[in-house]
């Protein structure tokens, strides 16, 4: 499709289009709506809230308080929860026995929060670093993270967490071949309907130290453990690798796939979304919300118009949806 010719100025003021609040949101090519977002929330065992001091406003939930925010969730239109769980040091193994467990935390958490709002769907992250004492996705063999070891582990975590009720398994850990083996194990066991959304292009990035804070991760490099991820996690430096990975996923069964950090990988997303045409998130995570906060608390940035202009970002450069702490602070900002 050809493109009008541009008229010269005067003729042409684009200023024009910009004079009123009107006419801007009647011209607005990209429009951010609650249904555009997933919240992302932490649960623990205990009762009542517990902030999270390296996120401002963010505050690890009971099961009551969860199944009260999917309510909360379904009254703004927020269409889906990413739960993630908060695990007593003491209840951790190297291997993350309690990743798996059918009375654990998560199952738990999906069954009262599907309970409480059916209408909202919930995803569930498939990873060990919650479960493990070394922090890692993985399990750990000669000072390495063992790539099918692992893969057997996050089948038993990703079948668990379908047969509690969760809509969409989300495999953060960045092992290579576990969407196939999952989609694989899903089907033996006539769960069709179980989502898959991979973590397809996952960085090794500096902007997930807050999550870790929340989730009470594991000090990464005890115990003979690696010091880092960045043998699994993707290269910061790589897009054409992103895409690699996306197309794997994707060939092997995923529904959706997602780029994680955000703001930092906006050129990731466009590229990924034109690339392949599919379902693609972007995932907001703890260091950008951090951030945001954090200026917004020394009253270097104007808090609600930070909040949704980055995540206006994320659709404009193509995403599907966005997985973000502020959802339930962004819908009430989008009039929910």
């Amino acid at each position: 499709m050809s493109k009008a010719p541009l008229a010269a100025y005067p003729a042409l003021r684009l200023r024009r289009l910009r004079q009123a609040d009107w006419i801007r949101r009647l011209v607005r090519e990209t429009v951010l709506t609650p249904a555009d977002l997933i919240w992302s929330m932490v649960v623990h065992e205990g009762e009542g809230q517990v902030p999270v001091p390296s996120m401002p406003g963010v505050s690890r939930l009971s099961l009551k308080d969860a199944a009260a925010a999917a309510k909360e969730a379904k009254a703004f239109g927020i269409p889906a929860i990413a739960v993630f769980p908060h695990i007593d040091g003491a209840k951790k193994d190297a291997a993350g026995a309690l990743a798996h467990d059918p009375d654990g935390l998560i199952a738990r958490a999906v069954k009262t929060m599907k309970d409480a709002a059916p209408e909202v769907g919930i995803m569930c992250d498939v990873a060990l670093d919650p479960f493990t004492d070394h922090g890692h996705d993985g399990i750990i063999r000669g000072g390495r993270i063992h790539n099918e070891a692992t893969i057997e582990r996050l089948v038993e975590q990703g079948l668990m967490q379908a047969k509690a009720g969760c809509d969409i398994l989300a495999p953060s850990d960045m092992m290579d071949g576990r969407c196939g083996i999952l989609r694989q194990a899903l089907e033996a066991e006539g769960l069709t309907d179980t989502m898959i959304m991979s973590y397809a292009a996952k960085f090794a990035s500096a902007f997930y130290g807050p999550y870790r804070d929340a989730i009470g991760s594991g000090k990464l490099g005890t115990g003979g453990a690696p010091a880092d991820k960045k043998t699994y996690q993707m290269d910061a430096a790589n897009h054409q690798e992103a895409l690699r990975e996306v197309a794997l996923d994707i060939a092997e069964g995923a529904d959706m796939v997602m780029v994680k950090p955000g703001l930092p990988y906006l050129d990731v997303l466009r590229q990924v979304v034109d690339a392949f045409q599919m379902p693609t998130f972007a995932y907001q995570v703890s260091g950008e919300y951090a951030m945001l906060m954090a200026a917004a608390q020394n009253g270097w940035l104007d808090e609600e118009r930070a909040i949704l202009e980055t995540l206006g970002a994320f659709k404009r450069a193509g995403a599907a949806g966005v997985i973000t702490y502020f959802a339930p602070r962004a819908a009430r900002l989008l009039g929910a």
